[in-house]
């Protein structure tokens, strides 16, 4: 028997369809310019999912063609890879311009997403950095991508990463890495404050002009505000952030840089650096070891949220005219965000319908989960239990203070009664996950990756792709974290 050529059995390369809407603002808005090849790539994850969203197809994907294109090695046909400029005010302190340091931008596909290399080398915006990210930084961004994602949360997504022997000098010699990350825009905050800031009026408007015809169309035909599209995009923008901490608060999400140039313009969860899920529920806690004056601790989120809204009004303002219009668009966050927060609470407690005494039932509960440092996602994984199976020992158990956790439960059993319990739990088992990405469980997976071993981090993928289910025999990835925990320390290095 004749067989072909091992060529001939190659994968084709995909012939994406490209839009360059962002690169047709100009080059007043980005350099143009290729990644820096890194040698002897590798492989580390690739998400099947996302590279169906962009139709990519698997054989494809596993091809050294794939690897090189991913790495920032060779070009991608029809691509045109460029990295954008932007400003921002970084721990509340205007930073001027930064950009993008490390990230290329190759386009956006007919799908609707654009598709992003980071770590691929210098850029003009890089600031005396080196333009890489390092293995480490590169893996909890591809899982936590994927895993805020599965949870329903609004993120950019991550498409693969892969690895190289390249040394990256951050607090030791470490290798380098790239995550192919994906989103239908990667615009932040920053990019109007950069515009507004230069006082270049023009670009400011045609980029919001871009943004509202390709993202927020409806804002054309608003009749709000005198039927001020700019003002309707800052408002839409508010409450798209508004909606975006509310899940953040509620699943025990910490970014741990809310800058303005890591804010997403479409709400989206972007660049993930020292971010955490809580372990203890500490409502003070710090995630990141940068930041020593706690401006981005747990707490503080929505009100930093906020803050960076206003300051993306200032940027808009010389198009919106007017500083109360401005005010006005920005107000709806102060009702969206609690709205959003209180239904997302009610969820996980099960109740289905609101009543007056529900922000009582609701801080009562975060207060004792304070007091005790309880567990936070075993809390809630274990209440919802305890209401699908009527025991509520191994939530009890949690609480140093029983009689005030009694008391609480008497409070809120009249509720569950009045709900239906069995209609309460499947509600619970949907909004409530078992497995949430915990800073010990990304760095056993990291100690291992450097060892050359993905298992522990296919494991997690799998895990945190279906983060609801129960998973029988992954109890161990569930549990409550080891002491060691606490001692490691997550930084802006990546």
């Amino acid at each position: 028997m004749n067989l072909p050529a091992a060529e001939a059995l190659a994968p084709d390369t995909p012939a994406l369809a490209w839009r360059h809407g962002f690169a047709d603002l100009g080059p007043a808005f980005y350099t143009e310019l290729r990644p820096t090849p890194l040698p002897d790539p590798h492989w580390v994850g690739q998400s099947a999912e996302v590279a169906g969203l962009l139709g990519l197809d698997g054989r494809w994907m596993a091809s050294d063609e794939a690897l090189q294109t991913f790495t920032g090695n060779a070009p991608l046909a029809g691509s045109r890879p460029l990295a954008s400029v932007y400003s921002g005010h970084q721990f509340g302190v205007w930073a001027g311009q930064l950009g993008d340091g490390r990230a290329i931008l190759l386009g956006e596909t007919a799908q609707g997403q654009e598709i992003q290399l980071k770590g691929c080398g210098r850029t003009p915006y890089s600031r005396m950095g080196d333009g890489r990210a390092v293995l480490r930084s590169s893996i909890r961004e591809f899982l936590c991508s994927e895993a805020m994602h599965a949870l329903g949360i609004p993120t950019t997504r991550a498409l693969c990463v892969t690895g190289s022997p390249a040394p990256v000098r951050r607090e030791e010699i470490e290798t380098a890495a790239v995550v192919t990350r994906v989103a239908p825009s990667f615009i932040r905050f920053g990019h109007f404050e950069h515009f507004a800031a230069r006082e270049q009026i023009d670009e400011l408007r045609a980029l919001a002009d871009y943004v509202i015809d390709r993202y927020y169309p409806e804002c054309r035909a608003t009749s709000a505000f005198g039927g001020n599209a700019y003002a309707a995009l800052l408002q839409a923008v508010s409450e798209r952030t508004a909606a975006l901490l509310a899940q953040w608060q509620a699943v025990g999400f910490c970014h741990g840089v809310m800058n303005t140039d890591n804010m997403s313009i479409l709400g989206l969860t972007i660049d993930y650096g020292p971010f955490q899920f809580l372990d203890a529920f500490v409502p003070g806690h710090v995630c990141n070891h940068s930041d020593t004056q706690g401006r981005y601790a747990y707490n503080r989120q929505p009100n930093v949220a906020y803050w960076n809204l206003f300051c993306l009004g200032q940027a808009l303002l010389p198009l919106i005219g007017e500083q109360e219009v401005a005010l006005a668009a920005l107000e709806s966050y102060k009702s969206v965000f609690p709205a959003e927060f209180m239904a997302r609470m009610r969820a996980k407690l099960g109740l289905r319908t609101a009543r007056e005494g529900d922000v009582a039932l609701i801080d009562g509960v975060l207060l004792l989960l304070a007091q005790g440092r309880v567990d936070h996602t075993i809390f809630w994984r274990r209440l919802s239990r305890a209401v699908a199976g009527g025991d509520f020992t191994p939530v009890r158990d949690l609480f140093l203070d029983r009689e005030g956790w009694d008391r609480w439960l008497l409070s809120y059993s009249e509720l569950l009664a009045q709900e239906g319990s069995a209609q309460a739990a499947d509600l619970m088992q949907q909004t409530n996950p078992r497995f949430v990405l915990r800073n010990h469980l990304g760095e056993q997976a990291i100690r291992a990756a450097k060892l050359g071993d993905f298992s522990e981090l296919q494991t997690l993928q799998r895990l945190l792709a279906r983060p609801f289910d129960e998973h029988p025999g992954f109890d161990a990835w569930a549990d409550f974290p080891p002491d060691w925990a606490s001692s490691i320390e997550i930084s802006c290095s990546s």
